[in-house]
């Protein structure tokens, strides 16, 4: 029955899976259960601090008395520090009206939703993917989500996209993708713009056009093997319909210091900082500030980065190693090669089997609690991004765990997998 305490969207609204499994792991760690917790994507300062610049600055501008509202777009020296910083790293020339300042990435994502989509409008985004279904029930949208694989990397190709825009409103991409770390190439994500173009074309003088939601808060993380992309870049016609979602946030591991933003059309932009401004969803100012002065250094960028992007692969490479010598070894685990950002997507196959306790595995929430249970590893299942079948792939992020903890989650991984013996329960799996 509906709660006639609140309102609809309010009632029908679900609470994050991955804030849900991590406050659990949490509680666990702090009884002193031995974990390898690779959970939430955010960042251990024990193990990544924000650059020394950026924390230097934030302390001087609120010395300096820096502590009253900011404009609701954003502090003119961040809007031009982010202007300059595309326009030397990205080669994408924006004014300052396309630039909007916003409380760490997400409001700039619920923005471009809320700016662009009524009620009813058809949303089109990519599953595993983050946070989408719940932005369309925020807006009322009609959402399509499009089932990506592992063989494409779990990104879409103009093929799936090609039926599910037509009269769409809103497509949603994210590269290097949260949850699986993987990321566009050249050639895929041309396909795409080329067919948001198209798309466009076909509507009617005075329809409602389809944008591109391009969330590339991860591309500074992206490995050198696989450069990040961008569709203005590949094709300059798409200006006037993308807006990129980007921030400190990944990039410096600055989660908490909530500062974001996004370049767009300037029109679409306006009507972004009007919502700002009316919910407060902005950034503090200093904190501002002293990003705009990080964003101006560029050695201080590139030392950071080349340390931080270093640091992260090192951990996924020594994930990614760890399962394929369990795979080779005949256990029903594999991994996608990491391509930079901070997660690994990893399939543990293992629905079908029964625990040492007698239990069928038969959901990837059952695989989780067992490998939590057994192996002290703490993954979210890709339930959490909106995939619905149990296909038995998570992610396992790296950004709160060191080495250390990395190297003996193996033999604890490995005894755990021995232990299981085959089930006569069928599975739900669609593996």
């Amino acid at each position: 029955m509906p709660d006639p305490r609140v309102s609809a969207m309010a009632d029908g609204l679900v609470g994050s899976e991955i804030l849900r499994i991590a406050a659990d792991i949490r509680a666990r760690m702090a009884e002193g259960a031995e974990i390898c917790n690779l959970t939430v994507g955010d960042f251990s300062p024990a193990e990544f601090r924000v650059p020394e610049r950026l924390a230097e600055e934030t302390i001087a501008s609120l010395r300096a008395g820096e502590t009253n509202y900011p404009p609701s777009d954003g502090v003119p020296p961040l809007r031009r520090a982010v202007a300059a910083f595309y326009e030397r790293r990205l080669g994408l020339r924006y004014p300052l009206e396309s630039i909007l300042v916003t409380g760490g990435s997400r409001p700039g994502l619920y923005c471009t939703y809320r700016a662009v989509v009524d009620p009813g409008d058809t949303v089109v985004y990519t599953v595993p993917s983050w946070n989408n279904n719940h932005y369309v029930h925020l807006v009322g949208a009609r959402g399509v989500p499009v089932a990506c694989g592992a063989e494409d990397g779990f990104l879409p190709t103009r093929d799936l996209l090609e039926d599910a825009v037509r009269g769409a409103r809103l497509l949603v991409l994210n590269s290097p993708l949260n949850p699986t770390g993987t990321g566009f190439d050249a050639g895929a994500l041309a396909g795409i713009c080329d067919l948001v173009l198209e798309e466009n074309a076909r509507r009617a003088p005075g329809e409602r056009p389809l944008y591109l939601l391009y969330d590339q808060v991860y591309w500074m993380l992206a490995a050198d093997s696989a450069p990040h992309v961008d569709p203005v870049s590949l094709r300059p016609a798409l200006r006037d319909y993308t807006v990129y979602v980007d921030g400190i946030s990944k990039a410096f591991a600055a989660t908490g210091m909530r500062v974001g933003w996004t370049v767009g059309p300037a029109d679409v932009t306006r009507r972004m900082a009007s919502l700002l401004g009316h919910v407060g969803a902005w950034a503090p100012r200093a904190e501002q500030l002293a990003a705009a002065r990080l964003l101006e250094s560029d050695d201080e960028v590139d030392a950071f980065q080349a340390r931080m992007r270093r640091e992260l692969q090192a951990r996924l490479c020594a994930l990614y190693e760890g399962l394929e010598r369990l795979r080779a070894r005949g256990h029903a685990v594999e991994a996608v090669p990491p391509t930079g950002s901070i997660y690994l997507s990893a399939r543990f196959a293992l629905h079908g089997l029964r625990t040492p306790a007698g239990a069928p595995l038969r959901t990837n929430d059952d695989v989780r609690h067992y490998l939590l249970e057994a192996a002290g590893l703490a993954a979210v299942p890709f339930q959490a991004f909106g995939l619905l079948e149990d296909t038995g792939w998570f992610r396992l992020s790296v950004g709160a765990v060191s080495l250390a903890e990395i190297e003996p989650l193996f033999g604890r991984l490995e005894t755990a997998l021995d232990a299981l013996e085959p089930s006569s329960v069928p599975s739900v799996s669609s593996v």
